[in-house]
Formats: structure tokens, sequence, C-alpha cells
């Protein structure tokens, strides 16, 4: 064939193969967007019963046992959470599509009793599942297939946290760090902004959750301040990483029965809680991140919000890390503000992005959600902060089937597991 003809007819292949990423992408952020606005309202009456009845927290412990429960009669209690979804997307494993509807139910039940725990890894599972079954049932390739479970997780948590950007960029920097998935750049986009819009119309994301008044200017005091702060951010989601990680593994060592485990993990979440005084722990904790950054300061939240989320994931309750990730940052950040005279808020949006960045690995989704959060004002003090934890973070994450591909220190490809 003529090399023009040839040209001519690869580029016509590559367009039309860009209209029908388009139209599937365009599916998937309906579909899954519809079910993670229902996600959204699910959880929002949950938590909006837990606070009218704080007695319901007693029911932790047997709603930990039913939680596992599910999962063993569903044939699902090695379920792995977000780690299947990463291991799908890397190595085209499949997906149930029970998934979806077990993990919705439980992460419901989760915020109704008040375990420690956020929606968004939820959303990631929900999101990954629904598209790995549209994409098996539309007969796609395995690396179609990897596409196609990347633009479910974009739309979820697109819809649910009203961050399309940083939902469509996080679904493709989060499964191996230093590798971004280039071809999956447009579906997820697409399926991430269609999934915000549609919960825009349903009434989601109306409101800025989180202003942040007064910024510093770059300067090079500013910038030292930020670095150290960066640094012990990192320290931070080191912590928060290896305690949900060493959880379920003293759970399992100590109460080797899946259903007790959960029973007596609700317990202590319950004993906590009692002993701490306060629910502002239990749930996701928006509203308590609300708080800190308009000027409240809890120097001891971060550390309460780290054990709280530990005891609740590591029993066998369901939910995601994501939030209580930007709790501790964002408790951490407050508390270091007068210390390190930065503006109260802005320290708090500092640590928030920087934990998550430390704890996730994902610097390009942590500028992001700092832009789409908080606005574009000190963008490279946000970006220099979360780089210093990213840096400095090791080869800790927060999901141990997350790969890291390239050093963080030198140009050099390395191929190793998250710890």
């Amino acid at each position: 064939m003529n090399p023009c003809l040839k040209h001519l007819h690869t580029s016509l292949q590559d367009g039309c193969r860009f209209c029908v990423w388009l139209i599937y992408a365009g599916i998937i952020g309906l579909l899954v967007g519809i079910v993670a606005v229902a996600f959204h309202y699910g959880i929002h009456w949950a938590t909006d019963i837990r606070l009218s009845h704080p007695t319901i927290l007693w029911a932790l412990p047997f709603t930990g046992a039913a939680i596992v429960f599910f999962y063993r009669v569903c044939g699902m209690e090695k379920d792995q959470g977000t780690n299947l979804v990463l291991v799908a997307v890397r190595e085209a494993e499949p997906l149930k599509l029970r998934t979806a509807p077990l993990i919705f139910l439980s992460t419901v039940l989760t915020h109704l009793v008040g375990g420690s725990a956020g929606r968004e890894g939820a959303a990631l599972q929900l999101g990954g599942s629904l598209a790995a079954w549209i994409g098996k049932e539309i007969r796609l390739d395995a690396k179609d297939h990897r596409i196609m479970v990347m633009c479910g997780m974009s739309a979820a948590f697109s819809a649910l946290f009203g961050t399309p950007l940083t939902a469509a960029l996080f679904s493709m920097e989060v499964v191996s760090v230093g590798v971004l998935y280039y071809a999956a750049l447009v579906p997820c986009l697409t399926s991430a902004m269609v999934a915000f819009q549609l919960a825009c119309l349903c009434g989601l994301h109306q409101v800025d959750n989180y202003p942040i008044h007064e910024v510093l200017a770059l300067t090079p005091t500013s910038v030292a301040k930020v670095m150290i702060l960066g640094a012990l951010c990192a320290l931070v989601s080191i912590l928060f990483c290896v305690s949900v990680h060493t959880a379920p593994k003293w759970y399992q060592k100590l109460i080797p029965q899946p259903l007790l485990r959960a029973f007596v993990g609700g317990c202590l979440v319950l004993l906590v809680t009692s002993l701490i005084g306060s629910q502002d722990y239990n749930g996701a904790g928006d509203t308590v991140i609300q708080r800190m950054l308009e000027g409240e300061t809890i120097p001891e939240a971060f550390l309460f919000k780290i054990l709280l989320t530990a005891l609740t994931l590591g029993a066998g309750f369901r939910g995601g890390e994501i939030v209580p990730v930007l709790f501790t940052g964002a408790a951490f950040g407050t508390t270091l503000s007068t210390l390190l005279s930065i503006p109260h808020g802005f320290s708090g949006a500092l640590g928030m992005v920087a934990v998550f960045c430390g704890a996730t690995n994902c610097p390009i989704s942590a500028l992001l959600l700092a832009f789409e959060l908080f606005g574009g004002e000190g963008l490279p003090l946000y970006a220099l902060c979360c780089g210093v934890s990213y840096t400095l973070s090791g080869y800790y994450g927060l999901y141990h089937e997350q790969k890291i591909v390239y050093s963080k220190l030198k140009p050099e490809w390395i191929n190793t597991k998250a710890r």
C-alpha cells in the first residue's frame, strides 16, 4: 500500500476509535454517575441519622459482624477492596459485578453506625466494578477493558467529590507510580466531566466547602516554611499508611475468626469514641475539615483520626481511606500553622494535599486537587509542599497493590510494590 494511503487509513482508524471511546466514556459517566449520586445521598442519609441519634454507635459491633457476613455469603470474604481495582487496571484481572452493591451497602452501613471511613476509595471500587461489567458485556479486549475500568473510577470519584480533573488523573496515576496511561486521558476526562455535570444537576457540589481566605506570597521565607511542612507531612502520611496496614495484621493474629474480629473491632471503635468524648472522628469528617480550615485547631485530631480509621478498616468495616487522609492532613497542617507562621486555613490546605500526596504517591493528582478545592492562588507553594512530601514519603502507600515503577530519587526503574 502507498505510504500516504497507509497513513491516511491509520488516521481514519484512530479517528473512529476516538469517537467510539467518547461514546463509551459518556455512557460510563452517565451510568456510574447515577449510581455515585445515589451513593452520595445514601452516605448523607446515614450520616444525618447518626448525628441525630448518637446512640446508634452502640450498633457498631453488630454491624461490623453483619458486613463481614455479607461478604462471606457472597463469596467475597477475601476481597481486597481498592487493591483489586488497581490489579484490574494493570493486569486486566476480572472484577465481579457483585462488588458494586456490596461496597455500596457496606459503606453506607459503616457510616450509619459511626465507623471512621471515607467514601472515595469505595467509589473507586463501585465505579471500577460497574465499568468492568459493561466492558465485559460489550466484549472489549484486555487493553480496552483496562481503560474502561479507569473511566469508571474517574466517573465515581468525580461525581462524589466534585473534582473531575483530579478524578481523571488519579485513576491514571495511582496504578503504577512513574507511568501515566495517556491512552486513557480523553476517556477518563470525558467520563469524569459527564459524571460531574450529572452530579451538579442532582444538587451536589453547589457550595464551595473549603474557602481559603489568606495565602502566603511566594518568597524565600515562604518556600522554606512550606518545605518544612511538606517534610513533616511525609512523616504523617507514612504513619497513616503503616497504621492502616498494621491494624488488620494485628486483628488477624489476635482474633483469627473474621466475624468475632469485626465485632471486637466495633467495640474498640466504640470504646475509643467514648474515651475521646466526641463523634468528630467518626464517619468521614467533612464538616470537621471545614471547621478546621475556618479557624479551629485540634492538636490531637490527626492522631485520633488515624487511630479510629485503622481500627475501623482493619476490623473488616468497609469504606474509603482518602477523606480520612484529607482530615489527617488538615488537622496536622492547622496545628502547625502558628509554629510555622503560615495562615491557618492555608496551612491546613497545604497539609491536606501534602498528606494525600504522600499516602497515594500521586503528585499530579494532589496538585490538581489543590487547584480544584482551593483555587489557583498559591499553586506553586502547593506544588512544592506536595513534591517534598512525595519524595520523602519513601515507598509507603495506601494500596499495597500499587506499583512504584520508577525511583523517587533517581531516574531508574525499580518496579516494587508500595509498602
